[in-house]
């Protein structure tokens, strides 16, 4: 899996030094910086600890399987062109180093939802999806409308991470529709 996160930090040296601080226990894999430099921190065979506890499409211990991807964004504002050209360099060559799916491009909310809101909802999920660097928005039939419905297509579809009903809703509509508030709706089946 690729894992994408944001920095949540001033700028990206900031976010440098803690990737970097063995105190902090934290890293990733890669840091790109909001002008589209990247620098990788940990080889991509080697574990970083960039998830923290979660669960995708049924599987835990996102570290040991994923590659993590931080940008250089406090989650406030949209993602610079130069930050979104070198990702999708940087995705497209490894997924296919790794062989690895569009549907296991998630976000760090994605695995964790209610712990984590990374990328966030200016993370432009759309760009990805149209060039094949992330799973597509899907419908789901459930065989109903009402909330165990959606439990079930938010699961089908991979969101597999113990939470309630709205945190789940919250997480998907932060992935799949960032403007949508109020109570489930029909076009929340779309994951």
């Amino acid at each position: 899996m690729v894992v994408i996160h944001y920095t949540a930090m001033q700028d990206a040296a900031s976010a440098l030094e803690r990737l970097c601080d063995p105190l902090a226990e934290v890293s990733a894999h890669y840091l790109i910086c909001a002008h589209g430099t990247v620098t990788q921190m940990v080889e991509e065979a080697e574990r970083a600890w960039h998830a923290g506890a979660g669960e995708w499409g049924g599987v835990d211990d996102i570290n040991s399987r994923s590659i993590g991807i931080e940008l250089d964004n406090r989650g406030t504002h949209p993602f610079s062109a130069p930050q979104m050209d070198a990702l999708e360099d940087l995705l497209r060559g490894i997924m296919a180093r790794w062989n690895i799916a569009p549907e296991d491009v998630i976000g760090h909310s994605d695995m964790a939802p209610g712990r984590k809101t990374d990328p966030g909802p200016h993370f432009d999920w759309a760009r990805l999806e149209r060039q094949g660097l992330a799973g597509p928005a899907r419908p789901y039939d459930a065989g109903g409308q009402d909330a165990s419905d959606f439990i079930r297509a938010a699961q089908a579809a991979g969101f597999t991470a113990p939470c309630d009903f709205e945190t789940l809703l919250h997480t998907t509509r932060l992935r799949r529709a960032p403007w949508r508030s109020g109570p489930l709706a029909s076009a929340d089946f779309t994951l």
